[in-house]
């Protein structure tokens, strides 16, 4: 491969990652990028980077921040709003691709091949030279975790597809699992935050599927599982297990094709198996809407043991490279990309930044969020708009009703009212399109009848309220207490049941004191909660009175 003279890119690399040179093919004439010289070979105090030109320079860029102090999650909104809200690209649906497994496994190895394949895939050569030091995603041999949290490349790559239509093409790298720092909290939430917001998630494993690779899953789909019984959708789209270091070529043939074979028979669901293992299989397959496998083989003991060993293609077997020609463009080459969506529709740069920002907010809580809440924090909020509007509807007609401003209206009358808008209330709120499955908005249908109804008791008072008899009942249901009482101590008197006399003579006493009370409150606006308990206790006895005759008299009457 020849080497042309050196071009100087719009976008320097970051600080730490090699200067990039355009270099031409000798056999097909196309550019592409060479990396040759570290950047930090004569680099200068004044070329350092500062956070104003971090998007002049193509690097890695850290979006979830990982606490390891309190196990807690944090959105670099700014960093990432930086990368997707830029002019170019923010209205372009957007393709996520995200490389998720356990840790030391090499997810950071395999997306800087990726970068390499977005920077030259014009290319028959994009892989680059043998004696090109691998850069780009930050990564090194060793058995500590490198990566935390979720770093996405800064540059967005636009790519045109073959009917013609551009979109936004982004890689996410992400925290290793299950290592000696991270919670199993901590695991699935970085898995999960990047499946949701990813359209391909890469699931790298070493060397096989193992049952517990498999629980594992199921642990992060649970989300999905939980979501679909009430949306009926599946929940994630494309899933690719990457099985790195296969030792069974003999069994399965490396590539996409043996791996299709092999994930067939690794995900069967057999009559014979335990319930639980049913189990597992069934929720991978109902959460994600395309599977997929590929087996890759061993690159060579020289990339697992040379501590020195930098990613130059020299060093690493031939059957690795051939392998891994086929795969990068299989899942980044312009008729394969897959456009994220959630629930059908497709999702723009500038979408995906606020799916972001109310995810994270999620797993910010102390315990792992229920794996439907997602779901539930946008649905009840749909919901829950369209109970305020369907019960705005019907206050403002009930307002028209027997307002503040409107006369005295029949009890009955205004029953009829109240059904016939509490009916358009309720059509209203069902021809709202939301979002949860009819089981889960039925409970905020009886949440909007439960208000409706106690509004419409409000109403009743206050129409109540305006009506001369209704106000006259406590000094006239005292007043007749009063007058029983006379009566009656005057009558036990005269026949010698002097004991029954005097506690007619208390009683009526009483009834007098609560009467000037009731006068006095109602006068000064004092001790109102003194006046609402006899106006209670006035209506009880009021009622005790022929409730039928008594509420037939003021209907006829009013």
């Amino acid at each position: 491969m020849a080497e042309g003279d050196e071009v100087t890119r719009s976008q320097e690399p970051h600080q730490g990652l090699r200067r990039r040179r355009r270099t031409s093919d000798s056999n097909t004439g196309v550019n592409h990028v060479s990396s040759t010289t570290l950047l930090g070979e004569n680099y200068e105090d004044d070329d350092l980077v500062n956070s104003d030109e971090v998007m002049k320079k193509p690097c890695p860029v850290q979006i979830v921040l990982a606490h390891e102090d309190d196990h807690n999650f944090e959105l670099d909104e700014e960093a990432l709003e930086q990368i997707l809200l830029q002019e170019h690209i923010r209205d372009l649906n957007i393709v996520v691709v995200s490389v998720a497994g356990a840790f030391r496994k090499g997810k950071s190895f395999l997306l800087d091949f990726m970068l390499r394949y977005m920077y030259n895939k014009d290319s028959q050569s994009w892989i680059g030279g043998n004696n090109e030091p691998l850069t780009g995603f930050t990564w090194r041999g060793g058995c500590e975790r490198e990566t935390t949290g979720i770093q996405v490349w800064n540059e967005v790559f636009v790519i045109e597809r073959p009917n013609g239509t551009k979109v936004a093409v982004l890689l996410m790298d992400t925290q290793g699992a299950f290592d000696s720092q991270s919670t199993i909290k901590d695991c699935a939430t970085v898995f999960a935050l990047s499946t949701m917001t990813s359209s391909v998630q890469v699931y790298n494993l070493s060397q096989n599927i193992q049952e517990d690779d498999l629980q594992h899953l199921q642990l992060f789909t649970e989300y999905g599982r939980l979501a679909m019984e009430e949306i009926y959708q599946k929940p994630f789209q494309t899933l690719m297990f990457l099985i790195r270091d296969w030792s069974y070529p003999y069994e399965h043939s490396y590539g996409l094709e043996g791996g299709k074979q092999f994930l067939e028979k690794r995900l069967q669901v057999k009559q014979n198996q335990h319930e639980e293992l049913q189990n597992v299989r069934k929720h991978i397959h109902n959460c994600f809407s395309n599977l997929g496998c590929f087996l890759l083989p061993h690159p060579g003991l020289k990339v697992a043991t040379n501590p020195s060993f930098d990613g130059r293609l020299k060093d690493i077997d031939e059957e690795f490279k051939r392998e891994l020609r086929n795969l990068v463009p299989l899942l980044l080459a312009p008729e394969n990309l897959v456009e994220k969506e959630i629930s059908g529709s497709k999702v723009t740069c500038r979408d995906l930044v606020e799916y972001f920002k109310a995810y994270i907010k999620i797993y910010q809580g102390e315990e792992l969020p229920h794996p439907k809440s997602m779901l539930q924090a946008t649905a009840e909020a749909n919901n829950l708009a369209a109970v305020a509007g369907a019960r705005e509807i019907y206050c403002k007609s009930m307002e028209q009703v027997c307002g503040g401003d409107k006369p005295y209206i029949a009890p009955s009358d205004l029953e009829r009212k109240h059904l016939d808008l509490k009916e358009v209330a309720i059509k209203q709120f069902r021809s709202v399109k939301k979002m949860g499955g009819d089981e889960f908005c039925r409970r905020y249908q009886d949440q909007l009848e439960a208000e409706i109804e106690e509004t419409y008791a409000n109403f009743i008072k206050h129409n109540d309220g305006k009506n001369i008899f209704y106000a006259a009942r406590t000094p006239a249901t005292l007043f007749a207490v009063m007058f029983a009482m006379y009566i009656i101590s005057g009558l036990t008197g005269f026949v010698g049941l002097n004991s029954i006399a005097v506690l007619c003579n208390l009683v009526m006493g009483l009834a007098l004191t609560s009467l000037c009370t009731w006068a006095y409150v109602k006068y000064s606006g004092e001790f109102r909660e003194i006046g609402t308990m006899i106006d209670q206790i006035a209506e009880t006895l009021w009622e005790q009175r022929s409730p039928r005759k008594v509420r037939n008299y003021e209907v006829s009457n009013f």
